[in-house]
């Protein structure tokens, strides 16, 4: 294990610490052809708003871009994006590559985001859906022994599998596992994640993220201790969402906000459990909770499309758009919580970032 590429300390220590990483989105022309310049300025702004990291080739990015060709060149796009920033600003940034598929598709997509200088793998299981622990376990380790892992837990309702607390217990105690994200939507499945970290013994290892769209702050906001006696204690200290993928410099003072709270073991205000609420409201019209998440990567794109960033709202499919009244949900919560959107800070580097 010693031989294998590794998240350096540094890195490793500030992934434990807390990022916001957006997952990113995908920029098309009406053509639905790459958008070269749309998502440059797309990376510019998440890494300006004050992101971690980033990850690319995920659910957000379109899991389409494999068929169409594109898989390589959005990742390469988004890793030359990272280093001129990492030059001008002298911070660094966290590259997560996406990687899905059978085993024989997973490493390879591994080895393909390891050249591009990606620092780890963000692992979907859902294609192994007729594996058992055995057999998740050896491709796990097959990716693993590529790159450096970050474990993915997708809720069933959009594609992912049922992972139990004897699966993640086991998924910890592979080395090359530097952090796990968590989006279930049910507390039941991720206490298993979390408690299977514990009793690995790398609670103090592995970087927790939430995922759970549904309840970002909430995540951010509890410790969890499986012993009370112990008084041991683990976090989720960061997130890596597409719901992060828009009002990002907002997410970021969000996250800012919980985790110096944390730190200090003050009492948690009711102000940041209404802000909670709110953010899991504005998240429902974003990713079309009412009908099923049908319309999640259009919700995202309208945003930004709102914003400028984003010419359009076209998928690569192009039967996946807005459903009828998403976009009137999106009007209701611009207006309901104008303390939310990042608006004034895009329209100040928009120009910048198109450059």
């Amino acid at each position: 294990m010693g031989q294998l590429p590794m998240i350096s300390p540094e890195m490793a220590a500030a992934l434990r610490r807390g990022m916001v990483i957006p997952a990113h989105p995908l920029a098309l022309t009406p053509e639905r052809k790459l958008d070269e310049r749309r998502q440059r300025a797309l990376t510019r702004y998440y890494l300006d708003a004050g992101s971690g990291g980033l990850a690319v080739g995920v659910h957000s990015t379109q899991f389409e871009i494999r068929q169409h060709g594109m898989y390589r060149p959005v990742l390469q796009l988004a890793a030359e994006t990272m280093r001129a920033h990492e030059a001008g600003s002298g911070a660094g940034v966290l590259a997560i590559a996406g990687v899905i598929g059978p085993t024989a598709q997973a490493v390879k997509e591994a080895r393909q985001a390891r050249e591009l200088g990606y620092h780890a793998a963000l692992l979907s299981l859902a294609a192994l859906k007729d594996a058992d622990d055995d057999g998740l376990i050896e491709h796990t380790r097959a990716v693993a022994e590529v790159m450096p892992l970050i474990g993915f837990y997708l809720q069933p309702a959009v594609g992912g599998r049922p992972l139990g607390f004897d699966f993640w217990r086991r998924f910890a105690e592979i080395d090359n596992v530097a952090g796990i994200k968590i989006a279930p939507f049910n507390r039941y499945k991720t206490t298993d994640v979390v408690r299977g970290v514990v009793e690995a013994g790398r609670g103090g290892e592995i970087a927790l993220y939430t995922g759970n769209d549904d309840n970002i702050i909430v995540d951010l906001l509890t410790a969890y201790c499986f012993n009370q006696a112990s008084g041991n204690k683990v976090r989720i200290t960061g997130g890596l969402l597409g719901h992060w993928a828009v009002w990002t410099r907002q997410a970021v003072v969000q996250l800012e906000q919980a985790n110096a709270l944390m730190e200090s073991g003050g009492d948690i205000p009711q102000e940041l459990l209404t802000l909670a609420a709110q953010v899991t409201d504005a998240n429902a019209a974003f990713f079309d909770a009412a009908n099923d998440f049908a319309g999640c990567i259009p919700g995202i794109h309208e945003v930004l499309r709102r914003q400028g960033l984003m010419e359009g709202t076209w998928t690569l499919n192009p039967d996946e758009v807005l459903s009828p009244g998403q976009a009137e949900e999106i009007d209701r919560v611009y207006g309901a919580y104008p303390h939310l959107n990042d608006d004034a800070f895009v329209r100040e580097n928009l120009d910048a970032w198109l450059a």
